[in-house]
C-alpha cells in the first residue's frame, strides 16, 4: 500500500515565535559588536547544524571552521578536484611514499605567533596521533617533520597519490600551538590563520568571528561574522524572508515557495540518491531480476514529485557536483560497458523487501513512489522504514532485498574512489549491496593507483560503467543544497563540497534594507 505524502504543518504563530527567537538572537551579537541602534557591516548567518564535538577541527566540526574561514589547509581543491596552493604554495613528490611542501611566508595565526615549519608538523601529527583520527587519515600513516626553516616533509606508510587532495580536508587544518590542549582537546578560539578569527563559541547556540587584520591574503570586507545554529528548517526559512539572516544553509524544500526567488540558490552536491539491491541472496541475486528492477525506476517522478523538481535526475552514480563526470559517460567505452546488462526478466508476484529511513524527510516518499513503481513491474513489495541508527546494522547485514541511501560520493579528498571502494569492492565496509565483482575491484585498484588528473578521472569512470553494467545499484537523483542570500549580502561562496560559504569577498551592502 501506498501511503500519502504528508508535510509538517506549522501555525503562523509557531513560525513567528521562531523568527522573533532567532532575530533576538542576532540582534544580540550585533549591539556586542557596534552597540544598539547601529549598522554593525557584519554578517548574519544561520547553519543547519550545532557544533557536534565542540567545534574540534578533528571532527566534522571541521567544516564550520572552513566554511566560515576561520581556519586553513596546506592545500585546497579546484572544482576538478585538483589541488591548488593555499598555507603552502607548492610542493613535490621525493620518494614512493614521501613529499615536501613548501610554506607560505609571512602567515601569522590568530593568536599573535607565527606559523613555522614546526607548527605546521606538530598540527598534522597531532591529527595523525588523534584517538579516533579524523576520517580523511582512517586506514592512512602519516608523519610530518619539519625540514628547513620553510617546508615540511609528510610521509606515508605506503605510496598515496592523493596526499596533496587529502591535506586539503578541513581535517587537516593547521592551528596554532596554543590550540592543542591535555587530553586531545583541541579549540581552534583564536587559533587559526583564516582572515576571520573565531573570537567564541556559546555551546550549540551560536559563534562570533571578528576580522583578522593580520591575515596574509586579501582582507575580508565585512567587519565580521555572527551564527547561529538554528536546526529548525522553518525558522531558517522565516529569517531570510524578514532580513533577519543574511545567509541561510539548507533552506528546506517546502519552504522555498514561500522566499523571493531572487533570495534562493541551488547548489548541486556530490550526493546521489541510490536504490542498491542486494546481490548475494533473494531475488536480486539474479541479474535479470536485478534489470528489472533497474527498468521499472522512473527517477524523474521522484524528482518531480518528491523534490518539486530541485534535484538532478541520475545517469549515473557521480552528478554534476563532480563537472567532469558527465563528459566521461560519453565515451564508447562507457557504453559498450553499459551494453553487457542483462535482460530484464518476468517478474510478476516476486517478493522484496525495500528499506529505507525516516532521518532524511524525503526518502519516506521516494520509498512510497518506488513502491508504486515496482509493484506497476510486477514485484511485491513490503517497507521497512526506521530511524537509521536503528537500522544500519541490518541494511549491512544483508537483510533487505533492496535499500534506498542517500549516499555522499565525494569525501574529504575530493575524490570518490573512497566512495566506491566502501560500496562497491569485495572488500567493501558499507557494502550494502553485498557486491563482489573481481573486474570491478581490478577497475577500482587502477583507479586508485594513478595521480589526479585526467587519467585518473577516466579509471574512475571506467570503474563506474562496469559497477553500472552488474545493476548493483540504480542511480535516481543527485541532490541539491538550496542557500539562501539575502539582498544586502554579496561575494558568498555556492560550494558543492561544503567546504567554504564566507570568505574575503563576501561583503555587505552599505544600506541595511531587508528582503522582503
Amino acid at each position: 500500500m501506498s501511503r500519502p505524502r504528508l508535510r509538517p504543518a506549522l501555525t503562523g504563530l509557531s513560525v513567528l515565535l521562531l523568527a522573533t527567537g532567532l532575530t533576538g538572537c542576532f540582534a544580540a551579537g550585533t549591539d556586542q559588536a557596534a552597540g544598539p541602534g547601529t549598522d554593525s557591516g557584519r554578517i548574519k548567518l544561520a547553519m543547519l547544524q550545532p557544533p557536534r564535538s565542540g567545534l574540534s577541527p578533528l571532527s566534522d566540526d571541521a567544516f564550520k571552521l572552513s566554511r566560515w574561514k576561520t581556519a586553513e589547509t596546506l592545500v585546497e581543491l579546484d572544482e576538478l578536484g585538483e589541488a591548488q596552493p593555499a598555507l603552502a604554495t607548492e610542493w613535490q613528490q621525493t620518494g614512493p611514499a614521501s613529499w615536501s611542501f613548501t610554506l607560505r611566508e609571512g602567515v601569522g595565526f590568530h593568536d599573535g605567533t607565527a606559523m613555522t615549519a614546526a607548527e605546521v608538523a606538530a598540527s598534522l601529527t597531532a591529527a595523525a596521533q588523534a584517538s579516533p583520527k579524523p576520517r580523511i587519515l582512517d586506514g592512512v600513516e602519516l608523519t610530518a617533520q619539519a625540514g628547513d626553516a620553510n617546508s615540511v616533509t609528510i610521509t606515508t606508510a605506503t605510496p598515496d597519490p592523493l596526499l596533496p587532495q587529502r591535506l586539503s580536508s578541513p581535517q587537516l587544518a593547521i592551528l596554532a600551538a596554543s590550540a592543542y590542549g591535555e587530553g586531545g582537546v583541541v579549540s581552534p578560539v583564536n587559533s587559526g590563520t583564516g582572515p576571520y578569527r573565531l573570537v567564541s563559541v556559546d555551546g550549540t547556540s551560536s559563534a562570533r568571528l571578528d576580522r583578522f587584520d593580520g591575515y596574509w591574503g586579501p582582507q575580508a570586507e565585512a567587519e565580521g561574522v555572527d551564527v547561529q545554529f538554528v536546526p529548525d528548517g522553518t525558522a531558517r526559512a522565516a529569517a531570510l524572508r524578514t532580513g533577519d539572516a543574511d545567509i541561510v544553509e539548507a533552506i528546506p524544500v517546502g519552504q522555498v515557495a514561500q522566499i523571493d526567488p531572487a533570495l534562493v540558490h541551488e547548489v548541486p552536491m556530490p550526493r546521489t540518491n541510490t536504490l542498491y539491491l542486494n546481490t548475494a541472496s533473494g531475488p536480486f541475486a539474479d541479474p535479470a531480476v536485478r534489470a528489472a528492477a533497474r527498468a521499472a525506476v522512473d527517477a524523474g517522478t521522484i524528482v518531480d514529485r518528491v523534490y518539486e523538481g530541485r534535484a538532478d535526475q541520475a545517469s549515473g552514480l557521480l552528478g554534476p557536483a563532480l563537472p567532469w563526470a558527465a563528459e566521461q559517460r560519453n565515451s564508447g567505452e562507457y557504453a559498450a560497458a553499459l551494453a553487457t546488462r542483462a535482460a530484464a526478466a518476468a517478474v510478476a508476484g516476486t517478493p522484496i523487501r525495500l528499506g529505507t529511513f525516516t532521518d532524511r524527510a524525503e526518502l519516506p516518499e521516494v520509498a512510497v513512489q518506488l513502491e508504486q513503481q515496482l509493484e506497476a513491474a510486477g514485484f511485491v513489495v513490503e517497507q521497512d522504514v526506521r530511524e537509521y541508527q536503528h537500522i544500519e546494522a541490518d541494511a549491512l547485514a544483508g537483510k533487505f532485498d533492496a535499500f534506498i541511501l542517500s549516499r555522499a560520493t565525494v569525501l574529504d579528498s575530493g575524490d570518490p574512489v573512497a566512495y566506491l571502494y566502501s560500496d562497491f569492492s569485495c572488500a567493501g565496509s558499507f557494502n550494502i549491496s553485498q557486491f563482489c565483482d573481481p573486474a570491478v575491484d581490478a577497475a577500482l585498484a587502477k583507479a586508485a593507483s594513478i595521480p589526479a588528473g585526467p587519467e585518473r578521472r577516466a579509471a574512475i569512470s571506467a570503474a563506474e560503467s562496469l559497477i553500472l553494467s552488474r545493476d548493483a545499484a540504480v542511480p535516481l537523483l543527485h541532490e541539491r543544497v538550496i542557500q539562501g542570500e539575502s539582498t544586502r549580502v554579496g561575494g558568498v561562496e555556492r560550494d558543492p563540497r561544503e567546504r567554504a560559504l564566507v570568505t574575503s569577498r563576501t561583503r555587505l551592502a552599505a544600506s541595511t534594507g531587508t528582503a522582503g
